[in-house]
């Protein structure tokens, strides 16, 4: 059996925050690139594309917060066909703390909530149906 990820192993944090050595690697979890930042001022150690929402996705949700619940939903089914880059993260996680970095304003309702715990195990990557 695998260990498990420490849940302090895998944050979230605003890409225009200021880096600290307490993130350790920074994955822009973004499917674009955040708007006004320098790649240098990023301080990425990885950019993963793929396992974002999927623009019909994002378009839908709008960052409306009486759609979280089924965003959340939506957006775990999508990951679900992401097993690799969640094994590749969940790896990294499991060797020390990465931050997963995100541009959204709205800090309670954003992708990189669902995506932390689908890491930690906290929320199946399919067909969940908790809330």
């Amino acid at each position: 059996m695998r260990a498990k990820v420490p849940s302090a192993n895998v944050r979230i944090k605003r890409v225009y925050e200021p880096a600290s050595e307490a993130d350790g690697a920074r994955i822009l979890v973004d499917r674009l690139w955040p708007r006004g930042l320098s790649h240098d001022e990023a301080g990425l150690d990885g950019w993963i594309r793929e396992i974002t929402p999927t623009s019909r996705l994002r378009t839908w949700f709008g960052h409306d917060p009486r759609r979280w619940v089924e965003f959340r939903r939506r957006y775990r089914i999508e990951l679900a066909g992401h097993a690799d880059a969640i094994s590749e993260l969940r790896g990294r996680a499991r060797d020390g703390p990465i931050t997963l970095l995100y541009g959204a304003r709205d800090e309670l309702h954003n992708h990189a909530i669902v995506l932390r715990n689908v890491l930690l195990g906290r929320a199946k990557p399919q067909g969940d149906k908790r809330k």
